[in-house]
């Protein structure tokens, strides 16, 4: 850069619903001179460059992304709004600079954010509506009206959905960047109208319409799914002051400050414990199913929840650096370190339009010219040389094939967003799973009962009756055991809980304690024998809580977050089509290593959101990385894998960054989704043959004068016929058919 003027720069792009219109952002500003390092994050409408402004400068930028139809604004002023489009709410991404707390403490709240326009009321909405209205009127006059006048009601119909796509061809070429999608759907629908296809044009025009449309939707989604995570960390915190504790806005929180956190509330920053002892659930940050005890010098999570007793948390870092914050930025990192998958039409055209189109030309031209031979002949042979040369079948096949699987997948349970993700899952090597409610259940069941003195059902009756109406997941797996076999909860009264460590309540007069092992032995109830039970119990991932009448051990209760019944099949499934399965969790290591032995996979356990993050990256090197998550600390991880999952149960926020979901809770459906993915690529290559083959042959026939403008016709619209019928092929596709096969020779169900 000259004279060392660079600097980074930063504006808020509006407008962008797709990673094509990314790219075109990109394309539109990284040829000019002095711009550099730039980066585009769709979901964050952020572009973020190098900028020497000796050589350009900032209004030039914004004159380059206004001109291929998109708002920008400086980094902090008011965003322009793009007509028909959606513009991420205020506060979705947290502020780097924090203002003091007192600027707070008056100030009302904010009002909610409007959500985003429904579909129908954006521009492109209408423009699909009134399109396929047209249609309709098209086809249903033809029973009515003679043929000439219907077909100008398919010319009307193509011209008006025709219009914004060829005012953005337009656009992008004066930007230099004359071969995109847009123009290949204005030659494409120019070409089919000039030689009188005027209903083929029409169709054409209309489905990339609906395609335009269902990217701006799932945008709307993804960004929807930003704002909810900010919103795990409270609007309020209770900040303790000289004269007592007062509501402050969470966001204002300085370093050095203590906030009270009570039970129920969520945790309103990244801290330490001062004074308290609490079970609090970190599900929503670690993935770790069963709460975890926080004494004074225990490190909090912003977002957490405080389940028992109330905290002193002393803060230790501001709003914009707390996980949750943190969280936020690793998903908009994710999404913009990763390109966005170009559509296949897109690459395709920028080959095959310019040799189509230059062939044309060259064989209007260079006969008559060059040879002296008839004009009327060669400009004959031309135009049926650019109606072969018409990409109608290539346009309608690519989407038919994607159309077809998506459907077949959301009849079976699996929801994938778009062609992108279906091309991306076919080519996976890797898939790494989240442990809690992934593989596993995502809640703690009762594994073994073992009684001391008296029977289980006592030892039941007793747990039950101190657990009766406790919030606590292992309280409410016995009480759910209890109820489950008939046992009554004993009659208890004086119950409380001991933060931390357990419950006790009085029962037929005597003091019952259901607590943990830490407790028994605080009060000399964990006895050599007792404490190697316990510690065999532990190495096989489980939970175990003893019960003590009068501080005197009555048995042992052990509980486990079970895997998923046909999660061993899945695993199976996985490596008989290539795919190496590996666990990624948030969980202590010695559960991540039971339940990972028994599934036969490897394991890394303990991590962070930002470790499951590192640890995708450091695969996704040298491998394609399909990621299985359901919470909200998996978000970063399913945005920075080639292809996130989320499974049904999951999280809002996992569901909408994932690049597909499970609906149906089965851990078999991530092979059954590779597999339909793997089928739809192969019928997308199957249509690419048949329209490309068909073109081949009767390019020829054109140039050697065999066949002519109706020939061309009927090749062009045969070519789409043939590859719509095969793409439909995928409606009768089974995605779990070959496991169900395999199973059913062995003599098993499948699951």
């Amino acid at each position: 850069m000259a004279n060392g003027e660079a600097a980074q720069r930063e504006w808020r792009v509006t407008g962008m619903d797709c990673g094509a219109c990314a790219s075109k952002v990109r394309g539109a500003v990284q040829r000019l001179p002095g711009v550099a390092d730039v980066d585009v994050a769709l979901m964050a409408e952020r572009l973020r460059l190098t900028l020497d402004e000796s050589r350009t400068t900032a209004a030039k930028v914004e004159k380059a992304v206004r001109g291929v139809g998109f708002g920008i604004a400086p980094k902090g002023a008011a965003p322009e709004k793009p007509k028909g489009s959606f513009i991420l709410p205020d506060g979705a991404f947290p502020a780097a600079d924090a203002s003091p707390v007192e600027e707070a403490q008056d100030s009302p709240a904010a009002p909610p954010e409007a959500p985003g326009p429904s579909w129908f009321a954006t521009a492109k909405g209408r423009l699909v509506i009134g399109n396929g209205a047209l249609l309709a009127l098209a086809w249903a006059s033809r029973l009515v009206v003679p043929a000439d006048l219907s077909h100008w009601v398919f010319a009307l119909a193509t011209l008006i959905g025709l219009l914004p796509v060829a005012r953005r061809a337009v656009a992008m070429t004066r930007a230099g960047m004359p071969f995109t999608i847009e123009m290949l759907m204005t030659i494409a629908a120019t070409g089919a109208l000039v030689i009188g296809e005027a209903e083929e044009a029409a169709l054409v025009v209309f489905l990339f319409a609906v395609g335009e449309l269902l990217e701006g939707v799932s945008a709307g989604k993804a960004r929807d799914s930003i704002r909810a995570l900010s919103k795990l960390v409270p609007k309020t915190a209770r900040l303790e002051t000289d004269a007592g504790p007062r509501e402050v806005a969470a966001d204002r929180l300085q370093v050095g400050q203590v906030v009270q956190v009570r039970p129920g509330d969520r945790v309103p920053c990244d801290g330490e414990v001062l004074s308290g002892t609490s079970g609090v659930d970190e599900s929503p940050v670690t993935g770790e199913s069963v709460p975890i005890l926080k004494e004074p010098g225990a490190q909090v999570f912003a977002g957490s929840i405080n389940a028992e007793a109330v905290l002193r948390v002393w803060v230790t870092k501001a709003a914009a650096d707390n996980t949750i914050a943190r969280i936020v930025r690793l998903v908009e990192e994710a999404e913009s370190a990763r390109a966005p998958t170009e559509r296949f039409i897109d690459r395709f055209s920028r080959v095959y339009m310019p040799a189509v189109v230059g062939a044309a030309l060259l064989v209007a031209l260079v006969p008559p010219l060059a040879f002296g031979l008839a004009w009327g002949d060669w400009i004959y042979r031309a135009l049926a040389l650019l109606l072969i040369g018409c990409p109608c079948a290539l346009v309608i096949s690519v989407p038919a094939s994607i159309t077809s699987a998506l459907s077949t997948g959301a009849r079976n349970g699996l929801l994938m967003k778009g062609g992108a993700v279906i091309e991306a899952a076919a080519r996976t090597t890797h898939v790494a799973f989240d442990k809690t409610g992934t593989l596993t259940h995502g809640r703690p069941r009762v594994t073994d009962v073992t009684p001391l003195t008296g029977t289980e059902a006592e030892l039941l009756a007793l747990a039950a009756g101190v657990e009766s109406g406790t919030s606590h997941p292992l309280g409410q797996a016995i009480c759910a055991l209890a109820e489950q076999q008939g046992i009554n909860a004993a009659v208890a009264t004086e119950g409380r809980a001991l933060p931390g460590k357990g419950a006790e309540a009085q029962i037929s007069g005597a003091m019952i304690c259901v607590g943990s092992p830490r407790l028994a032995a605080e009060r000399g109830a964990l006895s050599p024998d007792l404490q190697t039970r316990v510690q065999t119990l532990e190495a096989q991932g489980k939970t175990v809580v003893l019960i003590l009448r009068a501080n005197r051990p009555q048995g042992l209760i052990a509980l486990r977050d079970e895997p998923r019944a046909d999660a061993p099949a899945a695993v199976a499934q996985l490596r008989g089509l290539g795919i190496t399965p590996l666990m990624l969790t948030g969980d202590n290591a010695r559960t991540a290593r039971a339940i990972a032995t028994g599934l036969g996979i490897d394991q890394r356990a303990e991590l962070m959101p930002e470790d499951k993050v590192t640890a995708i990256r450091d695969l996704t090197g040298d491998a394609l990385v399909m990621m299985i998550g359901d919470g909200i600390n998996d978000a970063p991880a399913l945005a920075a894998a080639h292809v996130g999952v989320a499974m049904g149960s999951g999280t809002d926020v996992a569901l909408e960054t994932a690049d597909a979901a499970i609906l149906r809770n089965r851990v078999v459906d991530v092979a059954g989704t590779i597999r339909l993915a793997r089928a739809a690529m192969s019928n997308i290559r199957q249509n690419i043959a048949i329209a490309l083959g068909l073109k081949a042959v009767f390019l020829v026939t054109t140039l050697l004068g065999i066949t002519g403008l109706w020939i061309a016709i009927l090749a062009d619209t045969g070519a789409t016929v043939l590859v719509t019928m095969n793409a439909l092929r995928l409606l009768f596709y089974r995605p779990a058919g070959q496991a169900a096969q395999t199973a059913k020779a062995k003599g098993v169900s499948a699951p």
